[in-house]
């Protein structure tokens, strides 16, 4: 049960501010110890066969993926403030590395590791300044229907990007639409043994899901496509395999790039950055909703931007939480971030003594792992939802979707968060002005008529109420939706009254704004006050020589003062 006093509590401060290990470990209660190693083992399973498939789809080797891992669920555990999530390679980390290295033009296989680590620090950089900056905030101007449409986009990219590989065909180029074309005119070249193996490992993958949710899908195929691919020598009979996958720890480093990359590295970071904390943080508000305990933004930021430095300074992937691998840990018992740092413990022995395992594991069934973990992002069933529930942010969402399977991965985003910054802008310049009447039998209670047409407005005087807060940006807005009020007024009132206790501030444009206002009004013989205005307001009045105009006497605290002062 969550105690509501624990809401109230200080901040860590010190260490224990920035390394949350330091308060929950020494609570950390034994009888955990045994579910959190099995967890960990669970999602080792899980992430081995996904991260290497996604350091693929990052056009890096196999190993990267696995390099990725020994940085950020350690890291995650020791600086983040969730305690069910599960940070590692993603999808979307792995294909916004991809775009941005590939808008630079063509790399040799040193350069573009290179230009690959060093966008993964670049991520890092703008991590920890905005959490040291406290920008944990910045999350929020991604709505959730832009972001679906974006992940829904990435996810029919990824799809159609794997499809060659599950087919045994040459790579296509372009946009998704283009790759997709591509596929459907070389399907003549398909490799029959490279399209059975892929096949049947998503027979497996998905059969799993249907009928034993529990068994670790990811592992078996691995597994099973090592087995299979080394007694029938799938390689003889044209299906590729991973090859020779390097043991022992990695090297650490800072990359040497060109001058010319850094700025479109930085540039392409700044998105990747924005997406992987959208979705880092969504799955931490998840599970903190689910258990009872609160995340910090901030913190968050800090713990990505130390993950992703770990991973780029021995040449793993950007990272971040994902929470279809957070779910997996939650569902097999994890109680804590223990469960992380075992799985941690088994990616180490992994890296020092298994990679050999991989040699001859089949490139289409890393395809079909990914296809399959990518098609939890389909999301039909939400757009549906978003177009009955809100027609606007549906239409954003859909055009954010649409950007990235025509144009590209970052043009896509950058669709994305432009509308929505601009659908922000629009409604914040057009608020609503309430034309309120008497509640009956509530004395000096007022409401909207427009919404209670049995609420009675007063005679003679037009009680309007501003519904957000006034600024620069609103201020011609809100003048001339008063003035359209007062010529609709039948008769003309010969009062204005203006409840504005939505502002909290007072500037310089609207202060203008009133000021003509006021004088418009009273020229026509309509007089003009103020009502339920917060002491800021007031104060700027009088310094800016707004309350001369307007007069002491017509700023009142509440609306019957008014009311009572002007009928």
């Amino acid at each position: 049960m969550v105690d509501p006093r624990s809401w109230a509590a200080p901040r860590p401060w010190g260490l224990r501010r920035y390394l949350p290990i330091l308060t929950w470990l020494p609570a950390y209660e034994r009888s955990w110890l045994r579910l959190d190693v099995i967890a960990g083992a669970t999602i080792w399973g899980l992430l081995v066969p996904e991260s290497m498939a996604y350091a693929g789809l990052a056009g890096l080797p196999p190993q990267a993926g696995l390099y990725t891992l020994l940085a950020t669920l350690a890291a995650y555990a020791v600086f983040g403030t969730s305690r069910h999530v599960v940070a590692g390679a993603t999808s979307a980390s792995a294909v916004l590395l991809a775009s941005g290295i590939a808008g630079l033009g063509s790399s040799s296989t040193a350069e573009y590791a290179a230009r690959g680590a060093a966008m993964v620090l670049f991520c890092a950089g703008l991590f920890l300044l905005a959490g040291f900056l406290r920008l944990g905030f910045i999350a929020q101007f991604l709505s959730r229907p832009v972001l679906e449409g974006f992940v829904f986009g990435l996810a029919l990219f990824v799809t159609v990007s794997q499809l060659p590989k599950l087919f045994g065909i040459p790579k296509g180029e372009g946009d998704t639409i283009r790759q997709f074309l591509h596929v459907l005119t070389h399907l003549g070249d398909t490799n029959a043994a490279t399209l059975a193996v892929g096949a049947g490992t998503l027979v497996l993958l998905f059969g799993l899901d249907r009928f034993a949710s529990r068994v670790p899908g990811g592992l078996v195929a691995l597994v099973l496509g090592i087995v299979l691919s080394t007694a029938l020598d799938l390689s003889a009979h044209g299906v590729e395999i991973v090859g020779t996958v390097p043991s022992g720890l990695p090297s650490v480093g800072v990359p040497s790039i060109a001058a010319g990359d850094v700025v479109p590295l930085l540039a392409a970071a700044g998105g990747m950055a924005l997406v992987i904390f959208s979705e880092s943080l969504g799955a931490a508000q998840n599970f903190a909703r689910k258990y009872g305990y609160d995340i910090d933004p901030d913190q968050e930021l800090i713990a990505l931007g130390v993950a992703n430095a770990g991973s780029g300074l021995i040449g793993g992937l950007a990272g971040g939480g994902s929470l279809s691998q957070s779910a997996v840990n939650d569902g097999a018992g994890a109680r804590s971030e223990v469960s992380p740092l075992v799985a941690a413990v088994l990616i180490l022995v992994t890296v020092l003594v298994l990679t050999p395992l991989f040699k001859n594991l089949p490139e289409a069934v890393l395809a079909a792992l990914i296809i399959h973990a990518v098609s939890r992002l389909w999301k039909i069933a939400e757009f549906r939802r978003y177009y009955g529930e809100q027609p606007v942010e549906f239409a954003l969402g859909l055009a954010t979707l649409v950007g990235v399977i025509t144009l590209d991965v970052l043009p896509g985003l950058v669709i994305g968060v432009v509308s929505m910054l601009l659908l922000v802008i629009y409604r914040a310049t057009r608020p609503h002005l309430s034309v309120l009447g008497r509640v009956p039998g509530v004395t000096g209670g007022f409401g909207d008529v427009e919404r209670h047409p049995d609420y009675t407005t007063i005679p003679g005087l037009l009680v309007l109420r501003l519904e957000a807060p006034l600024w620069y940006a609103n201020a011609t807005l809100v003048r001339d939706r008063v003035k359209l009020l007062v010529g609709r007024s039948d008769p003309l009132p010969h009062a204005v009254v203006v409840m504005g206790g939505v502002s909290d501030s007072l500037d310089v444009t609207s202060a203008e704004m009133l000021d003509e206002l006021i004088t418009t009004l009273r020229s026509a013989g309509i007089d003009f006050a103020l009502a339920d205005v917060r002491l800021p307001v007031v104060e700027m009045a009088r310094r800016c020589g707004l309350l001369d105009v307007l007069g002491e006497d017509h700023v009142f605290h509440t609306v019957e003062e008014a009311v009572e002062a002007l009928s």
